[in-house]
């Protein structure tokens, strides 16, 4: 490496970046951090990715994010060697032996089909290790973490129980359970009934979107960017008039919302 550039070439640079702000003479704030202090960081640079890859930007911009990822793990591995817990080459290590373990198809003399034979052997290995690590009482679904947005937790769960054989349910099922769950909203008499029917309903639509090979969770935030572009829209034509919201009647709104379609 150059005499100036205080990393070492390829993978281990950000890990000794890593080291060096969080040493005795680095970075107040980054020697301040915890596990726990940089939970939220580590959550916005994941979104942070998603985002690029949703939109389908440049490789400079993935590149980057990438990296604003890589940071949180090699920070994380840090605070783990200072205490003497372990450190980033037995994070890596770690890793790669368990991606050995869990494809024998790859690196052993085991053979699968297709994809789906890969997911149904995985869930049998990760049962029998909980098995050895005594926890003999975990179920597929306790393995989907509940800190997921939820509709990709509810996803996951429906997925992973569809693996090990239950998944009962028709793409007309789904269906038919979203139309029955959408009438059932609709007659709720109460707030409290209102809530759990929608809780339902939603269930029912993460379901029928998996039926159709849809991942509910990147379906709604696609929708959620078609309204917000389009939202921007309309509102650049009303700023565009000088107007204002609430000076607009709801016939008016109504219009100028139906009016951006074509230009989202």
């Amino acid at each position: 490496m150059p005499d100036d550039q205080p990393y070492p070439d390829g993978v281990a640079a950000i890990f000794e970046i890593a080291r060096r702000l969080r040493a005795p003479n680095g970075c107040p704030w980054d020697r301040e951090q915890t596990h726990q202090s940089l939970r939220p960081y580590l959550l916005e640079e994941t979104y942070e990715l998603l985002e690029v890859i949703d939109r389908g930007l440049e490789d400079g911009k993935l590149l980057e994010e990438l990296g604003d990822l890589l940071l949180q793990v090699a920070m994380h591995a840090a605070i783990a060697e200072e205490q003497k817990r372990f450190n980033a080459a037995q994070v890596s290590e770690a890793a790669a032996a368990k991606m050995v373990a869990r494809h024998p198809h790859v690196f052993g003399d085991e053979q699968v089909a297709d994809a789906e034979g890969v997911l149904r052997n995985w869930e049998r290995r990760k049962a029998e290790e909980a098995e050895r690590a005594g926890r003999p009482e975990e179920t597929p679904l306790d393995r989907v973490p509940e800190t997921l947005p939820a509709l990709a937790w509810t996803l996951n769960m429906q997925k992973r129980a569809a693996r090990i054989g239950f998944d009962p349910e028709t793409a007309d099922g789904a269906a038919e359970a979203v139309a029955a769950g959408t009438a059932a909203v609709t007659a709720a008499d109460d707030g409290e009934a209102a809530f759990r029917e929608v809780g339902d309903l939603l269930l029912a639509v993460v379901s029928l979107a998996r039926k159709r090979n849809v991942n509910a969770e990147d379906a709604l935030r696609a929708a959620g960017q078609r309204y917000h572009d389009r939202f921007a829209a309309m509102d650049r034509e009303l700023r565009a008039r000088g107007a204002h919201y609430r000076e607009l009647g709801a016939a008016e709104l109504t219009r100028l919302w139906e009016s951006q379609v074509l230009h989202t």
